[in-house]
């Protein structure tokens, strides 16, 4: 497995940060097959690994982390690294602070250094696919709304967005925000991202008002899977993004996750169930 953490100064935020990328680099060979059936007896053509060869690709996971996290902490607290290998993908952690993702009223553009500047970059300086099958984004917590809100906000980039818990920030009910807009928020920085309730509807970071236009428009979105926990305190939020994603026809599934609550253990899980059953992933490298 190959993991390093890439910093570099982001255009569009105007500052260094930091960026996991995990490649799925233990099962390739730098030798052909027959190469490596002569130097290992034990190998079969059913067994010999994939070679490194100029130009080869990987399908990309675009994987955010939640709030108070930082992009380490998603390999540090999960095993998401060992699930990217076993299942040949690589993943790329930005470290987007409590940003929500979002496009902040009073702050910075991470909406855009998510779905415009940072495919760009990875695809340019790593071996990343750039075709749109070979694209996901998901996420946990306020990951998880990272995830959902950007997939709608690019919705050419992704071929499917996996929504772990996600109760804080983006969200397809345009009502529940305002709600939450109208009144004292633990976070200090909700306001300043959203902006009053009272100018929200409609707004850069309405994802409702934009699924509902996309819809209409017929464009072509992502296949959303939407996962939380039977005990999590942010169930009734995410049940009301299910009910629009119902409401708006726009193809999903919710899956209840019993018995778990909103912690590691349910997004150490069901980051591995994301990988290994979710995401339609070839499991191979990509060649020209």
């Amino acid at each position: 497995m190959s993991t390093m953490r890439f910093n570099y100064r982001s255009q569009i935020l105007g500052y260094y940060l930091d960026i996991t990328v995990v490649l799925p680099t233990d099962n390739m060979s730098f030798c052909d097959a027959e190469e490596q059936l002569r130097l290992n007896p034990r190998l079969n053509q059913s067994t010999v690994k994939p070679q490194y060869k100029p130009g080869m690709k990987f399908q990309t996971v675009y994987f955010m982390h939640g709030g108070g996290d930082e992009d380490s902490l998603v390999a540090r607290y999960t095993n998401a690294e060992r699930y990217a290998q076993d299942n040949c993908v690589m993943l790329v952690i930005p470290n987007v602070v409590h940003s929500f993702g979002a496009h902040a009223l009073y702050g910075r553009d991470y909406s855009a250094f998510i779905t415009d500047e940072l495919p760009k970059v990875i695809q340019a300086l790593f071996p990343s696919s750039p075709k749109r099958e070979d694209n996901f984004i998901m996420g946990y917590a306020m990951g998880g709304n990272a995830a959902l809100g950007n997939a709608f906000m690019r919705p050419e980039n992704y071929a499917m967005c996996v929504d772990i818990s996600g109760g804080i920030g983006y969200t397809l009910d345009t009502d529940r925000m305002v709600k939450d807009l109208s009144q004292p928020h633990h976070l200090p920085e909700y306001n300043s991202c959203f902006g009053p309730a009272e100018t929200f509807p409609g707004s850069v970071n309405d994802i409702g008002a934009i699924a509902e236009k996309l819809v209409k428009e017929g464009v072509e979105l992502p296949f959303f899977t939407v996962i939380c926990g039977s005990k999590e305190f942010i169930r009734q939020r995410v049940e009301g993004d299910v009910r629009r994603l119902e409401e708006l026809g726009i193809p999903h599934k919710y899956i209840i996750a019993e018995g778990y609550d909103h912690n590691f253990d349910m997004w150490e899980d069901w980051t591995r169930k994301t990988l290994d059953e979710i995401l339609p992933l070839k499991r191979k490298p990509l060649y020209e």
